[in-house]
C-alpha cells in the first residue's frame, strides 16, 4: 500500500540512464533487451493490454482502511494471522526500508502502470517502487530458485482475457496489506484476470494463503488511459527518507 506522500515528493524527470536500469531489470527476469522486439497488435481473444493505465483516484476511490477490501469483502483471517494483526506494529512496515509492494496490495496502489505485450512474455511495470514484473507465456516452470518478493509468474490469453498465476512467494510481514497488519506465506498464490471494458482495463485478483486465510480473497479494479504522452516517472525511493515517519510513531512496545 501507497506511502502518499510519495505522490508529491518523488515525482522528477525521467532521464535517459533511467533507460539502461529498465534493460537491465529485463534482462535478469530472461528478457532479451538487445534485439528484442515487442509483439504484433493483439488480435483475436487476445485482449490489447499494451498502454500506460492511470491508477489514481481519477480511476478509482482512493486506498484506505477499507479499500479495496470492504466490510462485504474483506478477508476471512485465521487465527495465526489475527494474532499476526494483533502483535503488528507500523514501524514493522517493510515501505519504510524501501522494499516495494507485492500483490494483492499493488496492484491498487494510486500509480501509473505500464504494460507491454511480447510473444512469450508480458511485462507489467509499476510506478509504484519501480516494480518490474514478468508473465511468462511460454509455458515454463517456477524453480526452487524462483522464490522472491515478487514471486514466479505464469499466465495464458483465454476468452478475451489475460490470466495469471503467481506462486514461489517468500515470507512477508505486510505482504498481503500493510494497511491492516496482515503478512502472507511461501503459500501466497495471487490469480489475476484482466481484460478490456471500454477503454478501461479491468482486473480481479484473487489471493489463497491457507497459513492465513480461511478462504480465498478477491476484489476487482480499473485503470483508465492515462494522459497522451505520459511516461512513468522514477520513484527512486531514498532509504533515509523513507524512514524518516518512523521518528514521529508512537511504538507499540517499549
Amino acid at each position: 500500500m501507497p506511502d502518499t506522500r510519495s505522490l508529491f515528493t518523488r515525482r522528477r524527470p525521467l532521464h535517459a540512464a533511467a533507460l539502461p536500469v529498465l534493460l537491465v531489470a529485463m534482462t535478469a527476469q530472461g528478457g532479451t533487451a538487445a534485439g528484442a522486439r515487442p509483439a504484433e497488435q493483439p488480435s483475436g481473444d487476445v485482449p490489447r493490454l499494451v498502454g500506460v493505465w492511470d491508477g489514481s483516484p481519477r480511476s478509482r476511490p482512493i486506498n484506505g482502511p477499507d479499500m479495496p477490501w470492504t466490510p462485504d469483502n474483506f478477508p476471512v483471517l485465521n487465527e495465526r494471522a489475527l494474532a499476526y494483526q494483533e502483535a503488528f506494529d507500523e514501524a514493522l512496515a517493510q515501505k519504510y526500508d524501501c522494499v516495494p509492494a507485492t500483490p494483492p496490495a499493488l496492484q491498487y496502489d494510486p500509480y501509473m502502470m505500464e504494460v507491454v505485450q511480447w510473444p512469450d512474455r508480458v511485462l507489467f511495470r509499476y510506478e509504484k517502487d519501480d516494480v518490474l514484473r514478468t508473465v511468462w507465456l511460454d509455458g515454463r516452470q517456477p524453480t526452487v530458485h524462483d522464490y522472491g518478493i515478487q514471486g514466479f509468474s505464469v499466465g495464458r490469453y483465454e476468452d478475451g482475457a489475460l490470466l495469471v498465476e503467481t506462486t514461489h512467494y517468500v515470507f512477508d510481514i505486510t505482504g498481503f496489506d500493510d494497511y491492516n497488519g496482515i503478512p502472507s506465506s511461501q503459500l501466497k498464490r495471487v490469480r489475476e484476470r484482466y481484460w478490456r471494458d471500454g477503454e478501461a482495463l479491468k482486473v480481479t485478483v484473487t489471493v489463497e494463503d491457507p497459513l492465513f486465510l480461511r478462504e480465498p480473497a478477491s476484489y476487482t479494479t480499473q485503470w483508465l488511459p492515462a494522459p497522451d504522452g505520459y511516461r512513468l516517472q522514477p520513484y527512486e525511493c531514498d532509504p533515509e527518507d523513507a524512514r524518516r515517519p518512523i521518528k514521529f510513531m508512537v511504538p507499540k512496545y517499549r
